[in-house]
């Protein structure tokens, strides 16, 4: 049985393969059915060969679409955290790493908490990168996520801080 975290692992592969085969002209839903079809794919055990269940399978197109409409939202917000980096200098599976976590974290927050968007990019860094890439995927992560909560408390007029009353 698949599951969410298999399902984050095929979007990092399909958000890895748009960023490094950008062809617009071939209609993203295309990409996707050739992406089920591939012998490519890293595969769940116990998948069977059509693929995964239509709600992991739904749950992986959907960060992949999110991914794509917010890019370059997206994209800003990995600048602003990395400052000294160009984003083109990242390494591809951190920077694709990245955007999904990104994506979760600013722009489907109700769908996943924080904690466990930021622990499952730092896993799929350390799986599809390097050791050293989870703690940079970690970092820039989690500035990214008290930026938001930051943004969303002071827009419900909620203070930043809470201090005791004397």
């Amino acid at each position: 049985m698949s599951t969410r975290r298999q399902a984050r692992e095929w979007a990092l592969q399909l958000v890895f393969e748009l960023d490094q085969n950008p062809e617009p002209e071939t209609p993203v839903e295309e990409r996707f059915a050739a992406f089920w079809k591939s012998e490519l794919r890293l595969r769940a055990p116990d998948e069977p060969p059509e693929g995964p269940e239509p709600p992991i399978r739904a749950f992986a197109e959907g960060l992949v679409r999110g991914v794509e409409s917010h890019l370059a939202a997206i994209d800003k917000r990995i600048r602003e955290r990395c400052p000294n980096w160009k984003i083109e200098r990242l390494g591809s599976v951190e920077r694709a790493v990245l955007r999904l976590g990104v994506y979760e974290l600013v722009f489907a927050p109700e769908t996943t908490p924080a904690a466990v968007a930021i622990n499952e990019a730092v896993d799929l860094a350390k799986f599809f990168g390097s050791l050293q890439a989870g703690s940079f995927v970690n970092g820039v992560l989690d500035a990214v996520a008290r930026r938001e909560r930051d943004a969303r408390s002071r827009a419900a007029g909620r203070p930043e801080t809470w201090t005791p009353k004397a």
